[in-house]
């Protein structure tokens, strides 16, 4: 038998993560205990996607209720699993920097210590498993916003000669910025994931992601902007959008794109890789276009308030370059770009949001 073991697997990435690959033949051993509930309220719960993820993968998915913060607990799993773990996937996170304010010290033990637990269970017993980390590109802080950004009439874009115009590399420091806390706690994961990797031979990536989207998403005010932003247009819930004129630029990157990227890197695992993973020039938007496509999609008048304070550590414009990870995963190729991703989210969740208006 074997077992991958995936964190936070109600969740976006997890969910699709499961589907994936007990369709390629993998036992699924889910790890989520609805944390997204306590940070974000009751409508960001992923207990509906879990019992689904039951109902739909059956024998072929078990659900273990744990914190990846136990470390007994989590040490016992692996234990009972042993070597026949052969690929673990952790999503499992705090995800908001505006959350991770107001309590540190739980954003900094989910994010960091549960992912070293994660990591030293790893090592312990099944050394061989391919480990994959779904980091995020706010470990690069607030840096992204000293590149030369030129305003243009719904968005703010880079000089075209800058180096970066394809998109931002790995190359990009992490020193010297504003990380928000939630970027600390995520950096402290990603350095022990390249670490372990380095240090113990182990085969672990880290795929630093932009915003990661799709129909499952449980989106809510602070984390999920396109699932959320879309929840709202459809139902008429208020929607703020904090600074930079609302032309602040984001790359979105479907989830089932990110799981055919970690299925490359499963397939043929390398030793402490670090990846820019997001839409890039294929699949980005500024807030003002997206809102614009959701009036589009859903037919009717959207109208977002505004705010002029910006975000702690956000973003003026973050497109990925991907181009390290298709020179090492050359079969790799996107199906999605935004139009197709929000169009997908609406036809996906408008029956569920129905009951949902004001």
């Amino acid at each position: 038998m074997s077992i991958a073991i995936i964190t936070g697997s109600a969740g976006l990435i997890g969910s699709e993560a499961s589907r994936f690959f007990a369709s390629q033949g993998l036992e699924i051993v889910g790890i989520d205990n609805d944390m997204r509930r306590v940070f974000f309220g009751d409508d960001a719960s992923t207990t509906w996607n879990r019992q689904r993820l039951e109902k739909d993968l059956g024998e072929k998915y078990t659900h273990v209720a744990i914190d990846i913060r136990d470390r007994e607990a989590i040490e016992n799993l692996f234990k009972q699993y042993g070597k026949e773990i052969i690929l673990v996937i952790h999503t499992a996170a705090q995800p908001s920097h505006d959350w991770a304010a107001r309590d540190p010290h739980t954003d900094f033990s989910v994010n960091a210590n549960g992912t070293l637990n994660l990591l030293e269970a790893t090592r312990n017993y099944c050394p061989e498993a391919a480990f994959i980390f779904t980091s995020t590109n706010k470990v690069y802080g607030d840096t992204p916003n000293r590149l030369p950004l030129i305003e243009q009439e719904t968005r703010w874009e880079i000089d075209s000669n800058h180096t970066y115009v394809n998109g931002i590399r790995e190359d990009m420091s992490i020193d010297r910025t504003t990380h928000s806390l939630f970027g600390a706690s995520k950096v402290a994961a990603d350095v022990l994931v390249q670490e372990y990797g380095r240090y113990f031979e182990m085969k672990t990536a880290c795929f630093r992601g932009g915003c990661l989207t799709g129909p499952n998403h449980s989106g809510t005010q602070l984390h999920g902007f396109l699932a959320y932003l879309m929840k709202c247009a459809a139902t008429g819930k208020p929607y703020t959008i904090f600074g930079y004129k609302g032309k602040q630029v984001r790359d979105n990157i479907h989830s089932a794109d990110l799981i055919n990227a970690f299925y490359e890197f499963f397939k043929a695992p390398r030793i402490s890789e670090v990846y820019n993973t997001g839409g890039g020039r294929y699949s980005n938007c500024s807030m003002l276009e997206a809102v614009q496509l959701c009036q589009e999609i859903t037919g009717k008048e959207f109208k977002p308030e505004y705010s002029e304070t910006n975000r702690i550590g956000d973003h003026i414009w973050w497109v990925s370059d991907n181009s390290r990870f298709c020179e090492h995963y050359p079969n790799w190729k996107m199906q999605y770009n935004v139009p197709k991703i929000l169009q997908e989210i609406y036809e996906f969740n408008k029956e569920r949001w129905a009951n949902d208006t004001d």
